[in-house]
């Protein structure tokens, strides 16, 4: 009798473990999700003194620096203009992209004060796009050391900072590694190759979670790059192209693109701005076939952009075209799987975009965060995420450290 009770107990005992077990497994989940705007960190961008960037359907908005701005005296280091800058930016619910340059067209060099007063530092004078304007003493040693030390000090306050998304460096006009009409003199008016390497050898080891982009300008003889294929395979930076979509672009912008690395937007964000040498270049940049027969989204793809700056698109596009154009840029998100239990849920995320993103991007539930990020989930590649969470109706969001107030990652789901 005791033991026909203990079998009995015995076969209780399973029944009910196996209904736990059955109650308790992965389940698929229902979830209906649209992308409806352009995705943080992505699209086209306005520059932050145009007034349509406020209510322009944007997530990015582009500066211009000078050292000078925050350095004039050795040593000091006012960093107001910059905050200034990018609280207002972060106001308006973007992020910024700032370029730091020394030579603009017209302009006196961005030089601090303190440099240009030293006895052995010559500054050049001359004209560029027939304006007067102000050329850098490469020569000067204390000059070079202040710049590696300018990218120390903004790399520790600001590398982190979620109101800052890419930061864009370099040399002569604009910064675009070119002195196209001016006195272009390695060694004096533009840092030789020397420094150039040391330079974007110093940067690497300064931002460890800022991408850094230079321009595609950067592939001419006049640069270390080229003929240095082990160097650039390891250099971490970015590229942007200033011309982006002008006649000749196949002929004369495609191939710097090459020389420094096609695949470079697998492991750093690629864009630029459209072109401003005729006027249909800007008119028509956003046009069913672009300027030159080429419609903006096949050019994006081609070249797997994030961004790229059209501060006069708004005066030639409306709202919706504006944001279409954006949302084919940079990555996009589909969830494909979600199967979840009472205590935890698994996932399959695709991205369905042209490029990855470039920060850390942890699928949640519930505000508990999966382990592994979305960050370099390349295009048309998924990626199974498990979380610690689970539940009767679990909410599944994309959580960033990097996004500011009010930012979001969208993601598209259609699972029945």
């Amino acid at each position: 009798m005791r033991l026909q009770i203990r079998l009995y107990h015995a076969v209780l005992l399973l029944a009910v473990l196996s209904l736990d077990s059955s109650a308790d497994e992965l389940r698929p989940q229902r979830l209906q999700s649209k992308i409806a705007n352009v995705q943080p960190m992505t699209g086209i961008v306005l520059w932050s003194t145009n007034e349509a960037a406020a209510t322009a359907p944007i997530q990015l908005e582009y500066a211009y620096l000078k050292y000078n701005q925050v350095v004039q005296e050795k040593g000091k280091y006012d960093w107001q203009t910059v905050e200034r800058l990018l609280n207002e930016i972060a106001a308006r619910k973007h992020q910024a992209i700032l370029r730091w340059h020394d030579t603009y067209v017209g302009e006196p060099t961005g030089v601090p004060a303190f440099i240009k007063a030293l006895p052995n530092y010559r500054e050049t004078s001359g004209k560029s796009e027939n304006k007067p304007t102000g050329f850098p003493d490469w020569s000067n040693e204390e000059w070079q050391a202040f710049v590696l030390e300018f990218f120390t000090r903004f790399a520790e306050k600001y590398d982190r900072d979620p109101r800052l998304a890419f930061v864009q460096v370099g040399f002569g006009l604009w910064a675009e590694y070119h002195i196209y009409d001016g006195p272009m003199k390695p060694g004096e008016t533009f840092p030789d190759k020397d420094f150039q390497l040391a330079f974007s050898t110093h940067l690497a080891t300064q931002f460890r979670e800022t991408p850094w982009m230079i321009s595609v300008d950067a592939a001419g003889s006049h640069t270390p790059f080229a003929k240095d294929p082990i160097m650039l395979s390891k250099a971490p930076f970015g590229l942007f192209d200033d011309s982006f979509n002008h006649r000749q672009h196949e002929k004369e912008n495609e191939p710097n693109w090459r020389t420094l690395g096609m695949d470079r937007w697998k492991h750093a964000p690629t864009g630029g701005e459209f072109s401003f040498f005729n006027k249909k270049d800007q008119r028509d940049a956003l046009a069913p076939n672009g300027p030159y027969g080429i419609p903006f989204a096949k050019q994006a793809a081609k070249f797997h952009v994030s961004f790229i700056i059209g501060d006069d698109q708004p005066r030639f596009q409306k709202a919706d075209v504006i944001r279409q154009a954006g949302m084919n840029c940079g990555y996009q998100f589909k969830v494909n799987r979600f199967v979840a239990s009472s205590t935890e849920s698994e996932l399959d995320i695709e991205n369905t975009g042209l490029a990855p993103i470039y920060y850390d991007a942890f699928p949640a539930i519930h505000g508990v965060r999966s382990e592994t990020s979305l960050k370099g989930l390349l295009p048309g590649e998924s990626r199974t995420f498990r979380i610690a969470k689970g539940g009767e109706t679990p909410a599944i969001t994309i959580d960033c450290d990097r996004l500011v107030a009010e930012q979001k990652i969208e993601y598209y789901a259609d699972l029945q």
